[in-house]
């Protein structure tokens, strides 16, 4: 019979310090306590995660690792707590989610269970969602808690190592509340996992930390990771298994050709591990937007669709348009950007005259004041006034568009400037982001309004909350 093929074994990017010996062993000792058989590649990271310097301190007091979905990694985590338990440290489980916390707290349970350990003998636990507990009793000392992070999760309370579950989701503000919490420990480990961020997610340290280790800028710190370096085709099995240590044992070739669908980018990140790149100087780099840029007018099909600007200093007003195209994808153009003390009737000019479908008008400075004088001026549309959710999704379909290269432009000089020379700004409390120039004479306004009507575009159906029509 056939020898079953399993994906690649070792990180394809890592960075690990020099260490004196390692407690791998005895965690893995006690994981098997429970049944189960550890892989070859959670071992190998084990050895660096639990790896000690001559002062018998950890080699890494930070530790970061990513892999695509379903590999396994929170197994990773779970041996370590384990390990936690049994060596009298105090633990910190923090998720992104209360259900994802919850769920490393049952699982850790699990495995006392099956080693043969009784609740209230051997181990406390405490039940209540989200504010779970596991401490030992008699011969073991270790405690594990688990919570569900904010800006102020663990403030007061001191810990020996520090779990970042779902860490690409991990917050600046959240980052300043725990950091601390482990300060106090004689020897402490803060341990970061995760998958690549996708282009709706909140976290920035992951990714910061990602790039600090991969230089070599962070001390004592170790990053692991199963990755492709750009955009790759998403049929080649041979980047399964170089991206997914756990293809042939926890999923199979089957799983992974049925997640395959319209979205390369999606695959890309979620099952090849791909890191977006961006311009160090823009969010969007002049060789993405060059890309999108096209030498004669698509063939265009349907209406058009407006988006409307007001800027955030309640300045200047910009207007965009789209349409789609006979390809499927969606040409943008800027129609002008004017100080609002020009009025609307520029705007309310063009409104009357162009083949519109629907018109999406954000900013609160003049928001109202337009949609009134379209009433007033007989024009008839379908206008949407944006809730926050809507921008963050706008936002998100826009950057997307841009990766698939969805979207085309002929190239307009000041939507160029503006769009090459911006940086990201998180909004909403959901982590959601816009964008922001990096110069104050290119108002982002421009390309705001572009987003917008590049939203309503690739909308098949709207679903916006707030509709007036007339």
């Amino acid at each position: 019979m056939a020898k079953t093929r399993i994906g690649n074994q070792n990180p394809t990017k890592s960075v690990f310090l020099p260490s004196v010996k390692s407690e791998y062993k005895k965690a893995i000792d006690l994981y098997r306590k429970t049944g189960r058989k550890e892989q070859i590649w959670q071992e190998n990271l084990l050895k660096h995660l639990l790896a000690k310097n001559q002062d018998n301190l950890w080699t890494h007091t930070k530790f970061g690792y990513s892999l695509p979905r379903r590999n396994g990694k929170n197994e990773v985590v779970a041996i370590r707590e384990l390990y936690g338990l049994f060596s009298g440290e105090k633990g910190l489980h923090t998720a992104h989610r209360t259900t994802t916390s919850h769920a490393a707290f049952e699982r850790l349970i699990k495995f006392l269970n099956d080693i043969g350990f009784v609740e209230k003998e051997d181990y406390k636990a405490l039940r209540q969602f989200g504010l779970e507990k596991i401490e030992m009793i008699k011969e073991y000392t270790g405690v594990i808690c688990f919570r569900t992070r904010s800006a102020k999760g663990g403030l007061g309370e001191g810990f020996d190592y520090l779990i970042i579950d779902e860490a690409q989701e991990y917050t600046d503000d959240q980052e300043s509340a725990l950091k601390y919490v482990v300060t106090d420990s004689k020897n402490p480990q803060t341990i970061f996992c995760g998958t690549p961020p996708t282009v709706v997610s909140g976290g920035t340290v992951f990714v910061n930390m990602r790039n600090k280790a991969l230089e070599g800028g962070m001390k004592n710190t170790a990053w692991a990771e199963w990755s492709v370096d750009e955009m790759s085709d998403v049929h080649d099995k041979e980047l399964w298994y170089m991206c997914n240590p756990s293809l042939g044992t926890i999923f199979t070739e089957r799983s992974i050709e049925d997640e395959i669908g319209t979205d390369d980018v999606d695959f890309n990140i979620q099952r090849l591990g791909l890191w977006l790149k961006y311009n160090q100087k823009s969010a969007i780099s002049e060789k993405d937007w060059e890309r999108l840029k096209v030498n004669s007018l698509p063939k265009f099909k349907g209406k058009l669709y407006v988006g409307i600007k007001y800027g955030k200093d309640g300045i200047n007003v910009a207007m965009s348009i789209a349409v789609k195209t006979l390809s499927n994808r969606i040409f943008v153009e800027a129609i002008d950007c004017q100080n609002v003390r020009n009025g609307n009737l520029w705007i309310i000019n063009f409104l009357k005259n162009a083949n519109i479908d629907k018109v999406i008008i954000d900013g609160a400075s003049g928001q109202n004041i337009l949609a009134n004088e379209m009433k007033e001026y007989g024009i008839k549309t379908n206008l949407i006034l944006p809730s926050v959710k809507e921008i963050i999704i706008a936002n998100a379909k826009f950057e997307q568009g841009i990766f698939q290269e969805s979207i085309l432009h002929n190239n307009q000089p000041s939507l160029t400037a503006v769009a090459t020379n911006c940086e990201k700004r998180w909004i909403g409390s959901q982590g959601g982001f816009g964008y922001k120039s990096q110069f104050e004479d290119r108002d982002i306004a421009l390309l705001d309004s572009v987003i917008l009507a590049h939203y309503l575009a690739s909308e098949k159906k709207q679903k916006s909350k707030q509709k007036v029509s007339y």
